[in-house]
């Protein structure tokens, strides 16, 4: 679908645009940068979602809003847009997400300018990597954050906060180095001119070992991203020290951008070797479910403690990209809708808490239900949320992930049984985990009004940004289907092609 308004161009620019104004914004202490960049991200999502219901038809296989102009012609790279289902479902959690992130941001006093712009600019990043159609500009939107993150990250945070943001800076260049390799070979090999666009590479045919090659390369960069064990120890340390609006980007849209990494270059351009790797998906998958809920038991830090159980929901996404089946790779898509806003919401609480507690220690918490009941009733909706209560989004989609490997035929009774276990092992251990940590923070008698006075409940900001998480939550987890026929076709192309491999 084409159109003569640049409506993906314009969504992509706007907010890094946006953010070179800041240095010249009046020096009006940190009022007009609290309301500016909100205000950015609102008209931004508003422009995003103007797309979403005007423009694109769900029914759709192919990719609609296509844009494309010159760039660099030497190397063959153009700017060249375009979206599908799968796209814009990410896009508009990418909107929705960094919209309430700036509000989380309200607090923050110091160097508001330098804080904002890094986040305005990820913005940019982020849409830009699910609107490419191009695979080197696909390559850089991803590094585009880089560099905005690892300040976000550097200058806010813990006291330990440069230590967790070099670490993220050297595992992420460290895939990124994957990544620009296998891409420069896909775009670079054949007799034929050169070209980077992912729809003139799907066409093409790799011999196997190549194929096999290139597949491991982007697979180690988008495994950093998600993060697939054994390539996640960097999020514990970063969620552990980082603000927690910084956290919200980090949980509920940078680690997206392995997923879709995975389902559009890998799922779909390199279907062979896909087809040979999708067991070790699975396999690597469910043992991270198991491994990340058992880490998250011994942590004593609140937010290391949501980390690893971020770490674990990821193992479903995994898990449902290796099944190649209809229910799984729509359950991997749906998970990865539902952990950006259930991922995000416990970060943006205990944040919260450690605001009014000056702690993230469990044991030094304890007995808080009653001075903050606000606090004590979204914290303990959104741990029921993230244990896939029936009616939340997260049950949904790990009952598509578990259906998507059942019903897979090509694999072993054996095999499916082994991962159903761990699947159900690691839904007991999630129950242990996060009743654990509720009954470690909210109830007892360690701390009180008397003894801490800073123990204020939520107020209306905090309330507000939490609601916001929590209906959509409700909506998809009453009636899948608000998101679910955004994929349908998209799906059905990508299972189309795998129907004569193997």
């Amino acid at each position: 679908m084409m159109s003569n308004v640049p409506w993906l161009t314009t969504i992509v620019l706007f907010p890094i645009l946006a953010s070179f104004l800041l240095p010249i914004l009046p020096r009006d202490g940190n009022r007009i940068i609290r309301w500016y960049t909100p205000g950015i991200c609102i008209l931004e999502f508003s422009l995003i979602t103007y797309i979403f219901h005007c423009h694109l038809q769900f029914d759709s296989q192919s990719i609609q809003l296509i844009e494309t102009s010159n760039w660099i012609n030497s190397i063959h790279f153009h700017w060249r847009l375009g979206i599908d289902g799968l796209s814009m479902s990410l896009i508009l959690l990418t909107g929705f997400i960094t919209t309430l992130a700036t509000l989380a941001a309200w607090p923050i006093t110091r160097n508001t300018r330098l804080f904002h712009f890094p986040m305005l600019v990820t913005y940019s990043g982020q849409i830009g990597l699910f609107a490419s159609r191009d695979i080197l500009l696909f390559f850089f939107m991803w590094e585009l954050e880089l560099i905005p993150v690892y300040l976000l990250l550097c200058l806010w945070g813990g006291k330990r906060r440069p230590y967790s943001a070099t670490k993220f800076v050297s595992y992420t260049a460290g895939g990124s180095i994957f990544l620009l390799v296998a891409a420069l070979t896909l775009s670079f090999y054949g007799n034929g001119v050169p070209s980077s666009d992912i729809q003139v590479l799907m066409s093409k045919s790799y011999p196997i070992p190549l194929e096999i090659a290139l597949y491991l390369g982007f697979l180690i960069a988008y495994a950093v991203k998600l993060p697939v064990f054994p390539f996640h120890t960097w999020l514990p340390d970063t969620h552990g020290e980082a603000h927690h609006s910084t956290c919200m980007l980090l949980a509920g849209v940078l680690s997206k951008m392995g997923g879709y990494g995975l389902i559009r270059i890998n799922l779909e351009l390199l279907i062979h070797a896909h087809f040979l790797f999708g067991s070790w998906l699975i396999m690597f998958g469910a043992i991270q479910i198991v491994y990340a809920s058992l880490a998250s038991m011994s942590q004593r830090n609140l937010k290391r403690r949501i980390a690893y159980s971020s770490i674990s929901h990821m193992g479903f996404v995994a898990i449902g990209i290796g099944s190649l089946t209809d229910a799984g790779i729509n359950g991997a898509i749906s998970q990865m809708i539902s952990h950006g806003l259930i991922g995000a919401a416990p970060l943006f609480l205990a944040g919260t808490c450690c605001d009014r507690t000056h702690t993230l220690l469990l044991d030094e918490l304890g007995g808080i239900a009653t001075p903050m009941p606000k606090l004590f009733t979204m914290f303990s909706a959104f741990s029921l949320a993230s244990l896939a209560l029936p009616g939340m989004s997260g049950f949904v989609s790990e009952l598509l992930v578990f259906l998507g490997v059942v019903t897979n035929e090509q694999y072993s009774s054996l095999f499916k049984a082994e991962i159903t276990v761990l699947e159900a092992t690691g839904t007991v251990l999630a129950s242990i985990y996060l009743l654990s940590m509720l009954r470690r923070m909210f109830y007892g008698y360690r701390l009180s009004n008397e003894s801490n006075p800073y123990l204020i409940d939520s107020g209306p900001r905090e309330v507000f940004t939490l609601t916001c998480l929590f209906l959509p939550i409700l909506g998809i987890g009453s009636y899948p289907n608000l998101i679910l026929p955004l994929r349908n076709s998209e799906v059905f192309s990508i299972l189309f092609s795998y129907s004569n491999v193997g």
